[in-house]
């Protein structure tokens, strides 16, 4: 007995005789029987072409079992010759649902409306990148096309199609939506699996492996920079700078606290040069106060006669004091007397405490030295300038006269008509009456540079020269004359150099400065000896304006 309703097929001549049938008609024997597509009305028996029966579907299992069971009845007895199977081969196991619950027509409503939901959101979002790019026609048709296939792939609910079939059907229909998008060149395309993304996905991943690859770099130089500086500190030891003998020498430096050294000889040699028989205890208790105990306590001096100091001053020179070494230096120390002479003491001073300058003391007597040797001046080149002679003698006869009057009375008012606005100070200020009645002595107007000699110059508005102007001044106008005696007579004659500007109503003084340069040089007191005792003064005071210690009214020469 056959049965017809199973779905197994038979090996070889072991199969059913609807199958034998089938293959007999279309089929060679053992090629593999491929399933076709059929309509209800060519699937339907014979007889049943308008309402065919349907078969009640059973389990995997049983048809399994039918399979097995026919086979076993049309069996050949005997053994199984070499080659066979002893055992038919059975379809795969399938496990079919008998009937979809309500669960699972639920889900697969859901399923599709979810799907639906995402066609017409991919379908907006397409739209608007469409209308970004200037494409808003183009993109809707393949936003469209996404859309139908997910919506022919919903089932409806009383479908016996899992789930698991409506959400493959739809991620299929968005693949072949994201490929049809592709190939008309819309805005959002969906990539397949495993492919590349689209080409702006491309490069914004190329711009952000680029960016960390830069800042990873950065980094690093960085941290290699710090590290480097960080070891580069603590390995170069700064030490301090090393200065030759020769180099201490030219600068002067030294540890040995020369102003503290140099005012305490100032001190002690203004006590010694200054005596008289009246007060030689009290002055040689002085002495003793700064000097060491060998030293002479009447600093050279035998009680006779009286002499006071003007002026001492540290002339600026140091030596050595080998003995003492850091702690000791002989300074030498200029002095003036009250006779109008004029000499220098080497003094030897010790410092305790050279830091500090503490601990100070004459470590032996006072030598006597000749005045340091004075040099010569060079000469002025004068050869490139040009004198305007034309302007020299409009200055001197029209404008200097009335500018130093006012100039040397400070008159704020006759300045105005004499000065620029932007005049220096020293040119506004004046002399504030210490001077009075000058005399224009003596106008050298310098011509701009590139003058011609003996030749006509002009000047510019706003343009400035130098003039060289030497004044005689008649004497001191503030001074009020004693009852009875005449005004000063005494008259003085100052060296001035002047800036001038030449404007539209004339020349007017910029700028006044003191002191003019001898252009010939050399030196005045060629042949005299640089010891040679000037003139002795009448009734000189001492320094500071009062009488010295010890000094008479009327000093007298030893």
């Amino acid at each position: 007995m056959t049965d017809h309703n199973s779905s197994a097929g038979g090996v070889d001549g072991d199969r059913t005789s609807g199958e034998q049938g089938r293959s007999a008609a279309g089929w060679p024997a053992g090629a593999q029987q491929q399933p076709q597509p059929q309509s209800p009305q060519a699937a339907a028996p014979y007889g049943y072409a308008d309402n065919p029966p349907v078969p009640p579907q059973q389990s995997s299992d049983a048809v399994r079992a039918q399979v097995a069971a026919a086979w076993v009845r049309s069996a050949r007895p005997g053994p199984v010759p070499p080659g066979e199977a002893a055992v038919p081969v059975l379809p795969p196991q399938v496990s079919q649902p008998s009937a979809a619950s309500k669960k699972d027509q639920r889900k697969a409503a859901q399923e599709a409306k979810r799907a639906e939901r995402k066609a017409a959101y991919e379908q907006k979002k397409a739209e608007r990148e469409g209308r970004k790019k200037g494409r808003g026609g183009a993109s809707a048709a393949p936003a469209q096309a996404v859309a139908a296939p997910a919506g022919a792939d919903a089932r409806p609910a009383g479908s016996s199609v899992p789930a698991a079939s409506a959400g493959a059907a739809a991620g299929s229909a968005a693949v072949s939506g994201g490929q049809a998008r592709a190939a008309g060149g819309a805005g959002f395309d969906v990539p397949r699996p495993g492919g590349r993304l689209p080409a702006q996905g491309r490069r914004t991943h190329v711009a952000v492996r680029a960016a960390l690859l830069i800042t990873t770099c950065a980094f690093a130089l960085g941290s290699c920079g710090v590290a480097g500086l960080v070891v580069g500190k603590s390995s170069v030891a700064v030490g301090d700078a090393d200065l030759s003998a020769k180099d201490v020498e030219r600068y002067r430096l030294s540890e040995f606290p020369i102003t503290a050294a140099a005012t305490f000889a100032e001190e002690y040699v203004t006590l010694c040069m200054t005596y008289s028989p009246q007060n030689a205890d009290k002055r040689r208790d002085a002495l003793t106060r700064y000097a060491s105990s060998g030293v002479d306590r009447d600093c050279g001096m035998t009680g006779q006669g009286t002499q006071s100091v003007r002026q001492a001053k540290w002339d600026g020179t140091v030596e050595e004091l080998p003995e003492f070494g850091a702690n000791g230096r002989y300074l030498g120390i200029q002095v003036k007397l009250s006779t109008g002479r004029i000499t220098t003491l080497s003094v030897p001073v010790y410092v305790k405490d050279p830091a500090t300058g503490s601990g100070l003391r004459i470590a032996g007597n006072v030598g006597e030295m000749p005045l340091a040797a004075r040099g010569s001046a060079p000469a002025v080149k004068q050869d490139d300038e040009v004198v305007d002679q034309t302007l020299s003698n409009q200055l001197k006869g029209q404008v200097l006269p009335g500018f130093f009057k006012a100039w040397g009375a400070s008159d704020t008012t006759g300045l105005t008509r004499f000065t620029t606005p932007d005049a220096s100070q020293s040119a506004t200020t004046g002399l504030a009456g210490a001077l009075a009645s000058p005399e224009v002595q003596e106008v050298v107007a310098l011509a701009p540079e590139g003058s011609e000699p003996n030749a006509t110059i002009t000047y510019g508005q706003g343009q400035a020269v130098q003039a060289r102007v030497t004044v005689v001044w008649g004497g001191a106008a503030a001074a009020a004359p004693a009852k009875g005696t005449p005004p000063p007579t005494t008259s003085v004659k100052r060296s001035y150099r002047l800036t001038l500007v030449n404007t539209a109503q004339g020349w007017f003084i910029k700028d006044v400065r003191g002191g003019v340069l001898d252009p010939t040089g050399g030196r005045a007191d060629a042949g005299a000896t640089a010891s040679a005792a000037p003139v002795p003064e009448e009734n000189p005071p001492a320094a500071g304006g009062e009488p010295a210690p010890g000094a008479s009214p009327a000093p007298k020469t030893p």
